[in-house]
């Protein structure tokens, strides 16, 4: 299984026009994408508001069955997660999530807590502390208890991946 995941970009369409066509069971975008909710662009994408959009027709969080993961996802700015994951980890466990997707810091990480998948892919547009645009691929297998994360550039490179085990099952 798959899903590929962006956010924060800010208006450019080419970026998201261009990560959406790529390979993925499921796409997502965790907010700032300032286009409008009925975009064709955004058909069939996962996608919650941020800060920066507009548009009501976003929803505010999301909650998706993908490949046996339930994965809850929001735009992070209503989750303090410039500071702390705490917020996000309350969030996760009141919906059992498997994997977490959050934007609005404009910086990429991945971090497992309590069996929980935390991601958020960076800005596709505007990234911060020197790093590059990029967005993430979040691979996992059935039959293993871990995730594959590659976050890559807009060249499609890897710029930097790691295996996360869930080591709470």
């Amino acid at each position: 299984m798959k899903i590929i995941v962006m956010s924060d970009s800010h208006g450019d369409k080419e970026t998201v026009k261009a990560v959406s066509a790529l390979p993925a069971d499921a796409l997502f975008h965790c907010g700032d994408s300032e286009l409008l909710a009925e975009d064709p662009l955004l058909s069939g994408m996962h996608i919650v508001r941020g800060n920066c959009d507009r548009d009501v027709g976003f929803p505010k969080s999301l909650i998706v069955e993908v490949g046996g993961k339930r994965v809850v996802m929001v735009h992070g700015h209503e989750h303090d997660c410039k500071r702390t994951l705490l917020p996000l980890y309350y969030t996760a466990r009141e919906h059992q999530a498997d994997i977490v997707l959050f934007g609005h810091s404009h910086l990429y990480g991945a971090e497992m807590k309590d069996g929980i998948l935390f991601l958020n892919p960076g800005s596709t547009l505007l990234p911060r502390a020197g790093n590059e645009p990029t967005f993430a691929e979040i691979e996992w297998d059935h039959d293993e208890a871990g995730y594959k994360i590659s976050f890559k550039n807009l060249r499609l490179e890897i710029i930097d991946s790691t295996e996360l085990k869930n080591i709470a099952n």
